[in-house]
């Protein structure tokens, strides 16, 4: 369709011309001849044109033909085409629907496996843990048992304690072994409720090495060896084989030697598991005691002697100290009050004590003056309280001193103590036990001593405080007796001249110099 517009356009193209020449009218003769030519040009060209057309023509019919046959082969192809182009539509579809199925199980696969990793991650933090709860069952497990079953289960608790560092084995492997650990351990708790035998190794009190057989039960087990001469109970001291410590009595040996040889009988239970023996032998007399202390100990039993004996001089002194009645006190106011001196005096002795004395001194200066009488009366109290007070600074010095000379000793043993460690180390126990003992029994005694001694202190202080405070009763019930009824008037004092005041003649002075002006 394209190409006949073309050929179209060609054609008006080429005749136009000469349609537009044929309608022009011949109006100058003179253009005749040029006219001619013309026409007999375009009729050549419209020759050419016809020619041309002519095969335009052809050609156009034939680029019809094959346009027809290239549409009849169109026609004839595309229904194939069309139905492969379905058929391969259809085959996408399908590719693609198995492409999401396979994403979408691969998606699934690597969520599962990401599930499974993360399974994996707890199942292996679980067996951390749980080996290492075994571990710690095992490591706790050993202490616990007794030193006599130390050589039944030595070798596999080694082997079980040691499976969790051990690269050549499997996680199965260690578990295995820890496990029959802990089976074993139920199984030993079963065999100790209903008593085991076994043979075994112990050694002597003198340090020599026997065999025989052991019976545990429970937490006890005692030992006889293979020819009966050594029989006791299996303890633990040193190293890792078990002493055998002796019965302290020959019935407890033969019943421990019938159990073992018959495995049947009455068993020797020892209640304190042990510590009764080595409480037994740690156990120091006082002397012994008392040494340890080293020589600070002498100063503090000197000081300790000495507060005691001062102490007991001062109680009797102060119990044996008579102290004035009410009753008396009231029949020496009365003779006051009646101005009988020799009564108040006999009164006055028969109260007795520091009280009667600073009385009797009041009764005989009684027609002084009323501040004589008590001058005199508080004379006589400051010498009692002089003599009941004396000796018990004394006490309170010894109550002050014992804890700084126990320090002193405590000091001395912290020195001793370093230089043991400079010289042996902190290994040997035995070697520090003298400097650290020093250390410690100084201060103990040194407080068993200041503590009694302050409480006696306070208690003859309130003691001697008592006595001077009945001493102020009785002289101040005394003196004011006296000030009601005195036994003589007082005289009438004659006024004392009094000094001229300077100030005045200074007045005077200023008085006249005004005056003059």
């Amino acid at each position: 369709m394209k190409t006949n517009y073309t050929l179209l356009l060609l054609f008006t193209l080429a005749i136009g011309p000469a349609l537009i020449a044929q309608d022009q009218p011949t109006t100058q003769p003179a253009e005749t001849a040029d006219t001619v030519e013309n026409t007999q040009a375009a009729q050549d060209t419209a020759a050419d044109f016809n020619q041309a057309t002519a095969n335009i023509s052809d050609q156009l019919e034939a680029a019809t033909r094959e346009l027809a046959e290239l549409r009849e082969l169109i026609s004839a192809e595309i229904i194939p085409l069309t139905r492969k182009l379905g058929d391969m539509e259809d085959e996408l579809r399908a590719v693609r629907s198995e492409a999401a199925t396979g994403e979408r199980a691969v998606a699934s696969r690597q969520l599962q496996i990401t599930n499974l990793n993360k399974l994996i991650a707890d199942r292996e933090k679980e067996a951390g843990y749980l080996s290492g709860l075994l571990g710690e069952y095992i490591r706790k497990y050993e202490p616990l048992i007794h030193i006599a079953e130390l050589q039944r289960y030595d070798d596999q608790l080694a082997v079980a304690k040691n499976a969790a560092e051990n690269p050549n084995l499997t996680q199965k492997e260690k578990f295995t072994l820890q496990i029959g650990t802990i089976q074993q351990s139920i199984d030993r708790i079963d065999e100790a409720l209903g008593g085991t035998t076994f043979t075994g190794e112990a050694v002597q009190t003198g340090g020599e090495e026997t065999t025989g057989t052991f019976v545990l039960v429970g937490p006890t087990a005692v030992f006889r060896s293979d020819d009966g001469a050594v029989i006791g109970t299996a303890e633990q001291e040193l190293g890792l084989v078990p002493t055998i410590r002796p019965f302290l009595s020959e019935e407890d040996t033969a019943t421990a030697s019938t159990l073992i040889a018959n495995g049947s009988g009455s068993f020797p239970f020892d209640p304190t598991m042990g510590s009764a023996h080595q409480l037994a032998a740690v156990e120091d007399t006082f002397l012994e005691h008392v040494q340890k202390g080293g020589p600070v100990m002498y100063p503090i039993f000197i000081m300790a002697g000495a507060a005691l004996l001062v102490a007991l001089y001062k109680w009797l002194a102060l119990t044996f100290i008579k102290n004035p009645s009410k009753n008396l006190i009231t029949k020496l106011c009365h003779a006051v009050s009646l101005r009988d001196k020799d009564a108040a005096m006999g009164v006055a002795r028969k109260i007795g004590g520091p009280s009667g004395d600073m009385l009797q001194a009041g009764v005989e200066h009684i027609e002084e003056p009323r501040e004589l009488i008590e001058e005199i009366m508080f004379e006589k109290m400051l010498n009692t309280r002089l003599r009941v007070n004396s000796m018990l600074p004394f006490i309170s010095i010894c109550a002050a001193a014992a804890p700084l000379m126990g320090l002193l000793g405590t000091v001395t043993g912290i020195i001793n103590t370093f230089k043991m460690i400079t010289l042996y180390g902190t290994g040997d126990a035995e070697s520090l036990s003298g400097g650290i003992s020093e250390a410690l029994i100084t201060t103990k005694f040194g407080l068993i001593v200041a503590i009694p001694s302050l409480l006696i202190y306070a208690f003859l202080s309130r003691k001697a405080k008592a006595v001077i405070d009945n001493m102020e009763k009785s002289g101040i019930a005394f003196i004011n007796q006296v000030g009601k009824t005195p036994f003589k008037e007082p005289e009438p004092r004659e006024p004392e001249p009094t000094e001229p005041d300077p100030t005045d003649d200074e007045q005077d002075d200023k008085k006249e110099l005004n005056e003059a002006a």
